[in-house]
């Protein structure tokens, strides 16, 4: 691949294939001991899950699990197509699994204990086999649920980039980096941040509330989680390396909400994102924009291009968070000054203008059948804590949810709640179709952010038969109900 050739993300075209004959063979394989695993073929990926110390800023060192001994993890670049193997060595004392984010792989390798994968046993090993694809930005993180453990689950280290290349290389880039947004030390509180709130409603416009209730439920919220110390990658901001660009180059910028708790939004003054893809998938209308909205799960490939010399901060458009460490210094040759910011006269963030204007489906296109989906929470539902519920009831939901294969379905998320909802389905990708009114198409996702009191619809084949997890990728919506299992019939 040359250096200026950017890749492309093709997760349009695996959409209909047929999942038979390319998930051959793909299950995971409990790791022999001794002799035994000696003569096992050595694997394309090792991961190793441990306790490290990270090392954010100076005197600011903290405690967490990795992968290899560093947060984020490796990057995995695989070849679309081409079966890899990777082994995962356990070296805590809990079970993990490893959820390989928006790969269109079986059930039993997903990395998902509701779909039946097996766990990576504490202090043994395991190794997954499986064919990367669709082409795209893609990630790999834990799934383990964590309940009140604000040490388990996505609220530790383990997470990483996975880039799945495609050897089509239209457009042209300079620099390639890799930008991972975080969260570190949870904590429960049940002080509520309004700006914060405002700052991560969500896309569309906020006017539009179309799942407001008529009368909303006034009891005291319950314990949330949230933090006070951030970072891009490993560094908080203001430590680390810059990053160093020259004028009239072009960057590409991979960006990952690997949070287990909130949207945010970033911005790098007196520049623009050219987006090219969201999810790892190419939007049809490649778009510039001030400022990326970016909820838990997404990812954002966007070029900016350097014409602005001097020393900036890209960083969360909200003052607290980003001087809280939620930042890197952007840094051009030959200048040497202080980091500046400045906050982005227009912050809106509208998902549909990366979409084409909504037409009739084409024949055989149609969706076959509508599944509404209602979300809803309650406050202190679970002692301290709030529960959320999909359809009135929270996880399990006893087979509510049946695919037929080969159908083209059409789910409408209403959520009534105040909170905006970052919503993943598991090994499929979607359509967004909608948003609070507004049609669009050929956006393709596997993570939306549906905004609060607003309404969200996307369609997808139901082609990927197995056990298949929807929930809310924050994680402690998830853990107190927020999910629900797909079956095939």
């Amino acid at each position: 691949m040359k250096r200026r050739d950017f890749l492309k993300l093709s997760g349009l075209a695996a959409i209909g294939a047929t999942p038979a004959a390319r998930f051959a063979a793909q299950t995971p394989m409990p790791m022999a001991a001794g002799p035994a695993a000696q003569a096992l073929p050595k694997a394309d990926f090792i991961l190793q899950i441990a306790p490290l110390a990270l090392e954010l800023a100076p005197n600011l060192v903290i405690s967490t699990t990795g992968y290899n001994g560093m947060s984020p993890g490796p990057l995995l670049r695989m070849r679309e197509g081409a079966p890899v193997s990777v082994d995962v060595v356990n070296d805590t004392d809990v079970p993990e699994f490893v959820h390989w984010h928006g790969l269109l792989v079986p059930s039993d390798v997903d990395g998902a204990e509701e779909e039946g994968t097996p766990m990576v046993p504490p202090h043994g090993r395991r190794r997954y086999q499986f064919v990367p694809r669709p082409a795209g930005t893609r990630w790999y993180h834990t799934h383990a649920m964590a309940g009140v453990d604000l040490h388990r689950g996505t609220y530790t280290g383990q997470y990483g980039f996975l880039l799945v290349e495609s050897g089509n290389n239209p457009g042209n880039y300079d620099q390639e980096v890799f930008l991972a947004l975080r969260d570190w030390e949870p904590f429960f509180t049940a002080e509520a941040d309004n700006e914060a709130a405002e700052q991560a409603a969500g896309p569309g416009v906020r006017t539009v509330e179309p799942e407001r209730p008529a009368v909303l439920d006034t009891r005291p919220n319950g314990l949330e989680v949230s933090s006070q110390i951030y970072s891009i990658n490993d560094k908080s901001l203001g430590s680390g390396e810059p990053i160093r660009v020259r004028q009239g180059t072009r960057v590409l910028m991979h960006l990952l909400n690997a949070s287990a708790i909130e949207n945010r939004r970033i911005s790098l003054p007196g520049h623009q994102f050219h987006v090219l893809a969201l999810d790892g998938n190419p939007v049809p209308t490649p778009h510039d924009v001030e400022v990326l909205a970016i909820g838990p799960g997404e990812r954002i490939d966007a070029y900016v291009e350097m014409n602005q010399p001097g020393v900036w901060i890209l960083g969360e458009t909200q003052d607290m968070v980003r001087n809280a460490g939620l930042g890197v210094v952007i840094e051009y040759a030959g200048q040497q000054r202080q980091p500046r910011w400045t906050p982005p006269a227009n912050a809106a963030w509208d998902y549909t203008v990366f979409g084409r204007a909504a037409s009739a489906p084409a024949p055989g296109q149609a969706p076959g059948q509508t599944i509404n989906m209602v979300f809803e929470k309650v406050p202190r539902g679970d002692g301290k804590f709030n529960t959320f519920l999909v359809n009135g009831k929270s996880y399990p939901h006893e087979r509510e949810f049946v695919l037929k294969e080969g159908t083209r379905y059409r789910i409408v998320f209403h959520n009534r709640t105040d909170d905006a909802h970052p919503l993943h389905l598991h090994r499929h990708l979607f359509e967004l179709v909608d948003l609070n009114g507004k049609p669009t198409s050929g956006i393709i996702k596997d993570t939306v952010v549906v905004p609060y009191y607003g309404r969200a619809t996307v369609e997808f084949v139901a082609d990927q038969p197995g056990l298949t997890l929807f929930h809310c990728h924050i994680q402690q919506h998830m853990d107190f109900g927020f999910k629900a299992l797909f079956y095939y019939g």
